[in-house]
């Protein structure tokens, strides 16, 4: 029997790999994080200004939660898909580089820390770094934010 080998990040063989999709969401968890903690609440005996004050408030919890879930995602296929035990051998912290960037996705969805997302944005950019080494390309670190 001829054996086929199949490198991909998701179930299609297509190979391609790219921390930007944990990029973009990261800068998402890092602008609603600021969102959040910028928007002044209302007096609270105006009911019009806090019912759109509460609803913006959740909508941006609500992509702040959405976004660091799917960078969790984006960093877990890169982490257990495309890196492999020779990346290891190079870079031997490399597990808790990602173990350390998919608790930093938890604490941005349970907190709203500009702390934890600063800290999120580092480790995704240490991330990046990595990876394009492991391709031997030099790609810059360019965020949209």
């Amino acid at each position: 029997m001829n054996e086929i080998n199949a490198y991909a990040h998701c179930d299609g063989p297509c190979g391609i790999y790219d921390p930007a999709s944990a990029r973009i969401t990261g800068e998402a968890v890092l602008s609603m994080t600021k969102k959040m903690l910028e928007l002044n609440c209302p007096d609270t005996s105006n009911s019009q200004a806090m019912a759109s004050y509460l609803n913006t408030m959740s909508r941006y919890a609500s992509v702040k939660e959405e976004q660091a879930t799917e960078c969790k995602r984006e960093l877990l296929v890169l982490w257990t898909d495309y890196f492999k035990p020779e990346h290891l051998e190079k870079y031997p912290d490399l597990h808790n580089i990602f173990w350390n960037a998919a608790k930093a996705c938890s604490s941005c969805k349970v907190e709203v820390s500009i702390d934890h997302a600063n800290e999120l944005m580092d480790m995704i950019k240490k991330i990046h770094e990595i990876f394009w080494e492991t391709k031997g390309r030099e790609v810059p670190w360019i965020t949209a934010g």
